[in-house]
Order: structure tokens, then sequence, then C-alpha cells
């Protein structure tokens, strides 16, 4: 399994050719930075080590404690960790509720203090519709980032560890074997 170094590294590298076939294939510049930046963010700070004490987890600073039910939750290198699109669609699902949870309490203190009206589901109605009709493209380039950073890295780890496998197989020593065998000593 490749460290977070490595992980990083290939990062990276993929920035400039994904950047490129990006812009070639949607001509706006907009839908390319949407695109490359979540898959940066993806690959640096939201990709499938978030299950264990990780390069990643640590990037999270003094609220990477967020993380520690998820990474209890589920097994290192799992399906639902490292699986294409599940693991994705997971770590949004875990941290869109921690959103959602610090927003209802950060609109319930408003309330108080401020007295207004709220009405989360008018809210959450407009958010959707608004995404649908006009940020659909932004949230599409948006989730394509995001799993690309994901398979990166989980395609890193998959051939990282059939490498090793096979090094394990490969017979190890450089010694021929002998023409003629050893005289006994008698």
């Amino acid at each position: 399994m490749p460290s977070g170094r490595t992980h990083d590294r290939i990062t990276f590298w993929g920035l400039p050719p994904l950047m490129g076939l990006t812009y070639l294939l949607s001509g706006k510049i907009d839908l390319t930075l949407i695109l490359v930046g979540s898959y940066l963010f993806s690959g640096l700070m939201f990709g499938p080590d978030l299950d264990i004490h990780s390069v990643q987890y640590n990037r999270w600073g003094i609220i990477r404690g967020i993380w520690l039910p998820y990474r209890f939750l589920l097994k290192h290198r799992s399906f639902f960790s490292h699986g294409f699109v599940i693991g994705t669609l997971l770590r949004l699902l875990y941290l869109g509720s921690i959103l959602t949870l610090v927003a209802i309490l950060g609109v319930a203190i408003a309330q108080l203090i401020w007295g207004f009206d709220w009405n989360w589901q008018q809210f959450t109605h407009r958010l959707m519709e608004l995404i649908m009709t006009e940020y659909l493209q932004e949230a599409i380039a948006f989730t394509i980032g995001l799993e690309l950073g994901a398979m990166s890295h989980a395609i890193s780890d998959y051939l990282g560890s059939a490498w090793k496998r096979y090094q394990k197989k490969k017979p190890t020593s450089n010694h021929r074997k002998r023409k003629t065998p050893r005289r006994s000593r008698k």
C-alpha cells in the first residue's frame, strides 16, 4: 500500500492531464476549476484513508475528530471506504450529516437571539431546485472531481498491493542450481 506522500504525488501528477482533458472536453474554465479543485480536495483530504489515522485524517487539523465515528464504523480498505462511487458517496453523506447538524444548531441559536423565521423544508427545496436548474453542470463537475480523486487513491492502493503479492511469489534467491552435486564429506 503506498504511503500518504506517494498518494499525494499521484494526486499532483494527475492534476495537469486532468485539467487539460477537462478543459478540452468542456471548454469552460469554471467547470475545469471546480472539477480539479474537488479532485485535489478528494485526493488530499477527502479520500478513502479517512477510515484510519492517516495523512488525510491529520489534514483536517483541530476538527479531525469529526471523522472518529467514521473510522470506527468502517473497516480499512473495505468496499464502503475504498469502493468506487460508494466510498465517495458515503463520505459525502457522512460529512453532509455533520454539516447539517452544525447548521441546525447554528440556526436554532440565531433564531433564539434574533427571532427570525426559518423553514428548513422551504430552504432545502429551494436549494435543490437551484442546484438542479442553475448549477447542475457545476454539481456534476464537483462530484466527478471528488470521485476521480478517490479513484486515484483506491487504484494506487490496489496496484501497490498487487505488486507486493507478485514480489512475494517471485523467487528471491539469485543462486543458480549446481550442475553437479556437491561431494559428500565422509
